[in-house]
């Protein structure tokens, strides 16, 4: 059961030019899961503006090549793409080669995900695995697990149980 993931492109939101981009050599074999740690964006305008913002603060003020996260996804589940599919991100420090990483747009040390959220990011995973871009067996981690963090945001951790085992 396959579900196609509606995913707003780069271009549909008005994504810079990445400075460069270097694509995986393989499928990715971890998810890695965020927070942007911003307030929840609700509805398309002011998540593509989040959008913009985010991806000019990673180019600028961290010296990215481009938006950290491979999707990012709105509290109405929509998935906007960052670096979208198959392309190296810059999101957990030395983890970054072999992993997709998911951004949810809020603060989930306050905010616990939406259902929208959380069957959209597993349509996305199974839509990943299904095309090939993610291995079936793959392992799901949450930021934290990685570094020294509090993302994704404890209402956000507690919540991925519920992501693992989607394939």
């Amino acid at each position: 059961m396959d579900q196609k993931v509606n995913i707003v492109s780069r271009a549909q939101w008005g994504a810079a030019a990445p400075r460069k981009r270097e694509t995986l050599k393989d499928c990715a074999q971890r998810v890695v899961i965020h927070h942007t740690a911003l307030p929840i964006c609700t509805g398309m305008k002011e998540c593509v503006d989040r959008l913009v913002s985010i991806q000019r603060a990673h180019m600028t003020e961290r010296r990215f090549d481009d938006i950290g996260y491979n999707f990012l996804v709105g509290e109405d589940g929509t998935v906007y793409e960052g670096r979208g599919w198959g392309v190296v991100g810059a999101h957990a420090k030395g983890h970054n080669h072999d992993s997709l990483g998911i951004a949810f747009m809020g603060n989930y040390n306050s905010d616990a995900p939406s259902t929208e959220e959380l069957s959209a990011v597993k349509q996305l995973l199974q839509s990943g695995v299904s095309q090939g871009f993610l291995q079936p067996e793959f392992v799901l981690f949450g930021h934290r697990d990685l570094g020294s963090t509090q993302c994704p945001g404890d209402k956000l951790y507690a919540a991925l149980p519920q992501l693992r085992g989607t394939a």
